[in-house]
């Protein structure tokens, strides 16, 4: 057997959702990464204490326990894959492979087991369902009552809203009410936010693109607190994924932005990203709440008591203490103007474009982060409205396609280069390396078909055909002074010369009424000529 196993395909439920991603086991620890969010979990191998394989919905899975009080379960595997598990288990970890059947009765009658961060509901001493209590966002008591409400996730076609509990009316060995001791218990481990204590700092006035607004924003040894003139939110650091320190474009601004999931909500829109806005000459003098004894032995020396410089600094350090999360910067690219970010526009607004070392992620509205391993090609596209700029497109493995549009052509050598060496998977390679950078796009339009010249062609082409009828049946006819008079006028020309600009309806509707105003002017007769130059001198004449 070798040292490591590894699995794909294998699922975890967060609050009502799946999320497939990759488990390991190897000697040293047991490692679970998340395919959607990149998120990694770790167990090392010592606090590993128990494991059951079970039967579930999505074939089988395994619960292990930490001697930490913390709970996981995998589910995905095959009933071959027991026992190599199990051998694996009991030659590395020392630790038995339990086999542990759901009770499936359909009983609503049982006993209720507080085991870690996990309630399980027995029948039998066979669990029926179980819940992780750190899904829980509220903890509400009745008479004999205990409604346990929980967080809601937007990827869940259907979510479990909450659960009710009836606890009987008999009193502890201790004397206390059996539905507070209940309620207590859910508490001590759910995700229930109180703010108890003093916060560690308090940020005045912080501008905040997103959710836009100016917030105070107070930091508590556990989570995040946002005080804004309509809205509170607060943040518990075990949602936030990462943390970006960005660089505007102007060289005078900084971008803090913050991934989080599950989002924060305000009515029925959904924040994953918080972006916060600062100047770099915006200087603070911060003194935290804490002693300098228990800032030391607390934050290890990350934090001091007294810190001064600018205010986008303070922040990001701060938050990468509590937090305990790396700050993402821009690497080594440099565009055209030599700036670490490109301008560009997604959907209907403009922002940056800022090519990191592991992904791209784009600022500001709305805020997109695509890392490299959940992409699965690139496409270098013409701009649709000019040449001058091109379009860059992004297909992720699930399906999905962004496009940034409007970036100067100056930009493409720079980008094509970064692309390229971070191996990404370029669509139209070919095509783009015969183009050779931003030399490629030239202002000819040669090689483009264009629908309205074609269309102007034509229609210069059936003007010309109707004026040489109407003259062969004049030539026919007997002259007459009136028609020798017409054929024979004294003639004023307009030429309307549109060599950049293509002519149009309109045009030609006000060179109409200017020849109809000048007739009215009292001119014998007035032949305007409207020749409209379209390529190869395709002229349409039109006689009053």
């Amino acid at each position: 057997m070798g040292d490591t196993l590894e699995f794909n395909d294998i699922h975890t439920e967060l609050k009502g959702s799946w999320n497939d991603g990759r488990l390991r086991f190897s000697k040293q620890s047991v490692v679970y990464k998340s395919h959607k969010t990149g998120k990694v979990d770790s167990i090392p191998a010592p606090e590993l204490s128990a494991a059951q394989w079970r039967r579930v919905c999505l074939g089988h899975g395994i619960k292990l326990a930490t001697s930490t009080g913390l709970v996981y379960r995998y589910d995905g595997f095959r009933d071959t894959d027991f026992e190599k598990i199990a051998a694996f288990f009991k030659t590395n970890y020392k630790v038995e492979l339990a086999e542990k059947d759901m009770c499936v009765k359909g009983w609503n009658w049982g006993t209720a087991k507080f085991t870690g961060s996990l309630l399980s509901f027995d029948v039998s001493d066979s669990p029926v369902f179980e819940i992780p209590l750190s899904g829980v966002s509220q903890c509400a008591t009745g008479k004999n009552e205990v409604t346990v409400e929980f967080h809601q996730n937007d990827d869940a076609e259907v979510s479990l809203m909450e659960v009710r509990f009836y606890v009987p009316p008999n009193t502890g060995d201790d004397g206390s009410d059996p539905v507070e001791a209940f309620a207590k218990n859910v508490l001590s481990k759910a995700d229930v936010i109180q703010a108890t204590g003093d916060a560690v700092c308090v940020f005045k006035e912080l501008q905040c693109l997103t959710p836009r607004g100016r917030y105070d924003i107070r930091i508590y040894p556990t989570f995040l607190h946002l005080h804004g003139k309509t809205f509170d939110y607060k943040i518990p650091y075990t949602t936030v994924l990462r943390l970006f320190l960005l660089p505007h474009k102007d060289q005078r601004q900084m971008f803090f932005v913050i991934s989080l999931d599950p989002p924060i909500k305000q009515g029925q829109t959904r924040y994953h990203f918080l972006i916060l806005l600062f100047s770099k000459d915006e200087e603070l003098s911060l003194a935290l709440n804490m002693s300098e004894d228990e800032v030391e032995k607390r934050y290890e020396g990350k934090l001091s008591k007294n810190m001064s410089g600018p205010l986008y600094e303070i922040v990001s350090r701060v938050m990468k203490a509590l937090v305990n999360r790396k700050i993402t910067v821009p690497g080594n690219f440099q565009g055209h103007s030599r700036s670490q970010c490109i301008t560009c526009a997604y959907k209907a607004s403009s922002g940056l474009l800022y090519p990191l070392e592991r992904g791209f992620i784009y600022v500001h509205k709305p805020p997109v982060h695509l890392r490299f391993e959940e992409i699965s090609c690139v496409n270098f596209a013409r701009g649709t409205t000019t040449t001058r700029s091109f379009d860059f497109e992004i297909e992720t493995k699930q399906g999905n396609q962004y496009t940034f549009s409007n970036i100067e052509r100056e930009e493409y050598g720079k980008l094509f280069d970064f692309v390229n060496a971070k191996k990404l998977n370029i669509k139209n390679r070919g095509f783009k390396e015969g183009m050779k950078g931003a030399e490629g796009y030239s202002d000819s339009d040669e090689d483009q078909h264009d629908a309205y010249l074609e269309r102007m062609k034509e229609e210069g082409k059936i003007r010309e055909e109707g004026d040489g009828s109407d003259e062969s049946e004049g030539d026919s006819g007997t002259d007459t002074p009136q028609t020798k008079d017409i054929r024979q006028p004294q003639r004023c020309c307009l030429k309307a010369s549109c060599d950049r600009l293509k002519a149009n309806s309109i045009q030609r509707l006000l060179l109409a009424v200017w020849a109809r105003s000048a007739l009215m002017r009292g001119r014998d007769s007035v032949c305007v000529c409207v020749c409209v130059c379209v390529c190869e001198s395709v002229c349409a004449r039109a006689f009053l």
